[in-house]
């Protein structure tokens, strides 16, 4: 598996924000993390890219324990958070170079990984602009692209679509699927929008801090719409 997290758990004082939380990923699969706002998908993203330190359980990312191997374990994750990172001050190409840096690339290798990431999510025309003047939308593939240049074998995405309008939330959701498909990178996509998950995607259905079902999106729902049985499921509106 490629990311595998394990009765994890954790709280905030006397608040119990995730308990005994289990699930596994495939390699290349889409796995949608859907709950409603405040169900714990947050504090999980936190855990998983060690903002947070686990209290209790494990985690793995491509083999690595987390707790014991931290530097090869982040080594093989990209991550795009909720909330924009970008220098909006740079260029698109500059944001995607200073990252680059980071991770010890540089020169012509670091400049092809940055064109064929650009190429890859439709940004290569917008490499010279400031991501100051990006749309949302455009901003996000921005965020992916650089997430993409150390190749990494995990990704995760926090709420990537927040904001954003309807048929750019679809193109975006297509680019993940499709590079699923292509490259073989497993994803985990937090959401609460059902209408970003498909009937071949893993759901992990996270509420109030427990994982409620794990299983194919189509399996899970059976006959019913996946906005339906989500509120079943939570009480929330899908």
């Amino acid at each position: 598996m490629s990311l595998q997290v394990s009765d994890l758990s954790f709280s905030y004082g006397p608040k119990t924000a995730l308990e005994a939380v289990s699930f596994s990923v495939g390699h290349g699969q889409f796995a949608a993390l859907l709950g409603p706002n405040g169900a714990g998908k947050s504090t999980l993203f936190s855990l998983l890219t060690r903002l947070f330190v686990t209290q209790g359980g494990t985690i793995s990312i491509a083999g690595h324990d987390l707790a014991a191997a931290p530097l090869s374990a982040m080594a093989d994750l990209g991550v795009v958070f909720q909330q924009s990172t970008l220098d909006l001050d740079l260029t698109v190409q500059q944001n995607l170079r200073y990252f680059a840096a980071l991770h010890g690339m540089s020169g012509r290798s670091a400049d092809m990984r940055i064109d064929a990431a650009l190429d890859r999510l439709g940004m290569a025309e917008r490499a010279g602009e400031k991501a100051r003047g990006l749309n949302g939308g455009h901003r996000r593939r921005t965020e992916i692209a650089r997430a993409l240049l150390h190749q990494p074998k995990v990704l995760l995405l926090d709420e990537p679509t927040v904001g954003l309008d309807a048929p750019t939330r679809a193109g975006l959701t297509q680019h993940i699927h499709d590079l699923c498909s292509d490259t073989g990178v497993t994803v985990l996509w937090a959401t609460h929008l059902t209408d970003e998950v498909r009937d071949r995607d893993q759901v992990i259905l996270l509420h109030r801090g427990q994982v409620l079902a794990d299983g194919r999106c189509g399996d899970l729902r059976g006959d019913h719409p996946l906005p339906e049985y989500f509120a079943q499921m939570t009480g929330a509106r899908a």
